[in-house]
């Protein structure tokens, strides 16, 4: 009985084909619509979690502050460089750090041979490493006992601008008027989510940056900015707090002054920008789902003008047997199928026009795994819901009046 109400559905609906293609079109751009938006969506927050998470895991920056609290003028976030060695030493005693980082960096002109390049230069510790999660691809990272000299590690971005295919391991540079030898290259690391080659860099020790490269901009042993490794994320929103705690010990703040210093935790910007990029894509998301709304709406009228026009086919049926329940699970049948068509087709044009888009935009984009099965399942859904009342229409009508029907 089932498989011959299929047939009549089926039949139903081939007999108009332009108009069953009309009818599921809705159904086919809200599927194409949301399966589109919430895929760039994802795309969005991934390269979002990729760029932050390139910097460091489980890592704070401590830049300088704006100064302020009584008697103090107060200036741009980062204006006093009023960090010092002796801060990087004081957190190095931290419980649950295991990687201290002071750094000093500026840009400069990097000359090899007759091959110019300019490149972002930062002088840090051996530990900068460990607290930045990065490796070294050929030669070696330069040891506390060469602080002091003129030794460098290239960025792969940097090596290849100045050597191309050459391995530059013991090669000499000049940056700026300074003479240096190149003893390491860096891993790739790729660009940021904003564009930023973090493989155009060079790393110097940090005592010969500031008294070769930048002394001009420093005084004594100040630097820039420090990085701070946690062991992991258990510890690291605790670890921000003892370093905030050790930083004010350090510069001798008392209780009402505002922080002369500013600690970014990587944890807590990759959440905030997680959850900015999970709501916009929860928003894109419920604006394509209107058009599953409007599909609806346009199956559902489709189908009362359907059992307009088949009023004495459904008299005719009934006259010589069908019950209602034929009649209602025929209609349901034809609406569900129309909306289950239109949500395979949605489907198949949303993940092709999302990776058409990322092929040809380079806009990041990412399929979600539950992307068939939740809009196949809302189709259905959206089927069932919209062609109900017209299929009760048509399992309520009077065999007799409808056989009467021209």
């Amino acid at each position: 009985m089932i498989r011959e109400l299929v047939r009549f559905a089926v039949g139903a609906i081939l007999a108009h084909p332009m108009r069953s293609a009309l009818t599921a079109l809705g159904v086919v751009i809200g599927v194409a619509a949301v399966v589109m938006m919430t895929s760039i969506g994802l795309g969005a927050q991934q390269r979002v979690t990729q760029a932050i998470a390139g910097l460091g895991t489980n890592m704070l920056i401590v830049t300088p502050g704006t100064g302020g609290g009584p008697g103090f003028a107060r200036g741009a976030a980062g204006s006093r460089a009023n960090l010092t060695d002796r801060d990087a030493e004081a957190l190095r005693q931290i419980d649950g750090v295991v990687a201290v980082s002071p750094a000093v960096r500026g840009n400069q002109q990097i000359i090899a041979g007759g091959t110019n390049w300019n490149s972002r230069v930062e002088g840090v510790t051996p530990e900068y490493l460990i607290a930045r999660d990065m490796s070294i691809a050929t030669g070696q990272m330069f040891d506390a006992g060469q602080a002091r000299q003129t030794v460098a590690v290239l960025g792969q971005t940097v090596a290849r601008e100045l050597f191309g295919e050459q391995d530059p391991v013991g090669e000499r540079i000049r940056l700026g008027r300074v003479p240096f030898t190149v003893v390491g290259v860096l891993e790739s690391k790729g660009q940021t989510g904003v564009g930023q080659d973090q493989d155009d860099i060079v790393l110097v020790p940090l005592q010969s940056g500031r008294s070769r490269l930048f002394g001009r901009r420093l005084r004594g042993d100040e630097v820039q900015q420090i990085y701070v490794k946690a062991a992991d994320e258990n510890v690291l929103y605790r670890v921000e707090e003892d370093v905030k705690t050790v930083m004010r010990v350090q510069h001798r703040l008392q209780p009402g002054q505002d922080d002369d210093f500013q600690v970014q935790n990587m944890a807590s910007i990759l959440e905030a920008a997680g959850s900015a990029t999970q709501t916009f894509t929860i928003l894109l998301a419920a604006v394509a789902g209107v058009s599953l709304i409007v599909g609806g709406v346009g199956i559902m009228n489709i189908m009362l003008v359907s059992v307009t026009e088949r009023t004495r086919e459904i008299g005719l049926r009934m006259a010589v047997g069908a019950r209602r329940g034929d009649i209602l699970t025929q209609f349901a049948l034809e609406s569900i199928a129309l909306s289950l068509a239109g949500g395979i087709i949605g489907l198949t044009l949303g993940v092709g026009g999302a990776m058409l888009m990322s092929h040809l935009g380079d806009w990041p984009t990412a399929i979600p795994s539950w992307a068939a099965p939740v809009s196949l399942g809302f189709s259905v859904f959206v089927g069932v819901v919209f062609g109900a009342y017209p299929a009760w229409r048509a399992a309520q009508l009077d065999p007799i009046e409808a056989l009467r029907r021209e």
